[in-house]
């Protein structure tokens, strides 16, 4: 039977691929070049060169179209494409028959503006960092050789998988304690910081891991979030972040003490190989080996040593000797040399000292013959001065001699206490006195006493 050109039959059955391709035919029949504008996330770039994202509204709208870029259309970009971008793009809609998903072939790409969420990021990033959160003064050290790691992330979470076989790989000593967490949705950030609060409070490990895998913006948007930042900038346990993928950056990245490209990179980073450990105690093992051999070598050496002194004591005892009769020479020789200065030096002073008395006994000599020879011619005027002076004042001693005064008729009188009488008004009528005679003495009783008023040198006439 005949049918119009382009009339299907009543009742068709297709198979997948056919109606996948048919439905691709349509697509390029009324979408063969359509223009989009949206926001970037999720976006990768192959080994191969080709580009792989998800285009969304950028109003908060919930629709979302799977892209593709590949390489010869890449290679013509002049800029580098991230998440949170508004770019508009340029392509032809398409169904990738693989998996039966839409998806725009992306021809070019131009970029428009920063996403909401790109803008959110931007804006906190910039006054988390004016405040310091992000400083490297603030980073910390990782402990060389944990004993404890804490783990925060999702139980069902990829990346807890990942980290647990990292670290049972490369130091399967090292205990992992898991602090449970939501990792993506709006009650994600609230939960992480109740995991880090929880962490710090226990304070159990050495180390902490906040990780999770890669995804969109959108869903490692917890990791940006301000409350959670914080809590990680204030752990006090050291702390590496490792969300997402390499080109996935967060601000917990900045915040931490280690950014980790990958959540199996951060557990590479916080424990030490076993196999490098091991290789480290053998290499220091076989350095003190060494070291302790030389030293065994170095005794064994100076014992030897000890023991040919100790086989010829003969020898030493005549080195000693021969050493003793040498110092017993050298101490011979300076006595004799001593003993020589010593009568060398007093030869000298004798010498020296016998010059000098006869010196002196030869000008005493020569002063005494010049007296000698003076004193015939000394005047004799001079002699008979002194004779005549000398017979002078032996007269004048004569006559102040107090014998020849009471001679004459006057006595010494004086009073009880012995002391001369001058006066008559020191007497009192009672008075012992005694009278002093040239030829004797005689004591008398005062019976009256007649003093005469004289005038004194003071006294007016």
């Amino acid at each position: 039977m005949n049918r119009p050109f382009g009339a299907l039959p009543a009742r068709t059955v297709w198979g997948v691929s056919a109606l996948l391709l048919a439905a691709g035919d349509a697509l390029a029949a009324r979408f063969g070049s359509v223009s989009v504008r949206g926001e970037l996330s999720g976006y990768t770039r192959a080994a191969s060169g080709h580009c792989y994202f998800t285009l969304k509204d950028a109003d908060g709208a919930t629709g979302t179209l799977r892209c593709a870029m590949f390489r010869r259309a890449a290679v013509l970009l002049d800029f580098q494409p991230r998440d949170g971008q508004q770019v508009e793009l340029r392509g032809r809609m398409a169904v990738y028959e693989a998996r039966g998903e839409l998806q725009l072939v992306v021809e070019s790409m131009q970029q428009v503006g920063a996403g909401s969420l790109y803008e959110q990021f931007l804006r906190l990033k910039a006054r988390l960092e004016a405040q310091g959160l992000f400083s490297t003064e603030r980073k910390r050290p990782l402990p060389p050789f944990p004993q404890r790691v804490g783990v925060i992330t999702s139980l069902g979470a990829a990346a807890l998988h990942d980290v647990l076989t990292a670290l049972q790989r490369r130091a399967p000593q090292v205990e992992v304690i898991v602090y449970p967490s939501l990792v993506q949705g709006p009650e994600a950030p609230a939960s992480l910081v109740a995991a880090l609060t929880r962490a710090a409070q226990r304070n159990e490990v050495d180390t902490l891991i906040l990780c999770r895998g890669g995804g969109s913006l959108e869903d490692l948007w917890a990791f940006n979030d301000e409350r959670v930042v914080r809590a990680v900038a204030d752990s006090p346990i050291p702390l590496v972040c490792g969300v997402g993928h390499e080109t996935d950056v967060s601000l917990c990245d900045f915040a931490a003490d280690l950014r980790a490209p990958t959540p199996t990179a951060a557990a590479e980073l916080v424990s030490p190989a076993r196999m490098d450990s091991l290789a480290r105690l053998a290499a220091i093992a076989h350095r003190l080996q060494a070291l302790v051999h030389r030293r065994l070598e170095g005794q064994a050496q100076h014992l030897d040593r000890r023991a040919m002194q100790l086989a010829r004591p003969a020898q030493a005892l005549a080195r000693q000797a021969q050493r003793l009769q040498g110092l017993e020479h050298r101490r011979q020789q300076a006595l004799r040399q001593v003993l020589q200065q010593q009568a060398l030096a007093q030869q000298q002073a004798g010498a020296r000292l016998h010059r000098a008395l006869a010196q002196h006994f030869g000008r005493a000599e020569a002063r005494l013959q010049n007296l000698a020879e003076r004193l015939p011619r000394a005047p004799q005027p001079g002699l008979a001065r002194a004779e005549a002076r000398l017979g002078a004042l032996a007269g004048r001693l004569q006559a102040l001699d107090p014998a020849r005064v009471l001679q004459r008729g006057y006595a010494w009188v004086t009073g009880e206490d012995g002391h001369a009488v001058t006066s008559a008004a020191a007497l009192q009528p009672g008075s012992r006195i005694a009278a002093v005679f040239a030829d004797g003495r005689a004591d008398a009783l005062v019976q009256t006493v007649h003093a005469e008023r004289r005038p004194t040198p003071d006294t007016p006439v």
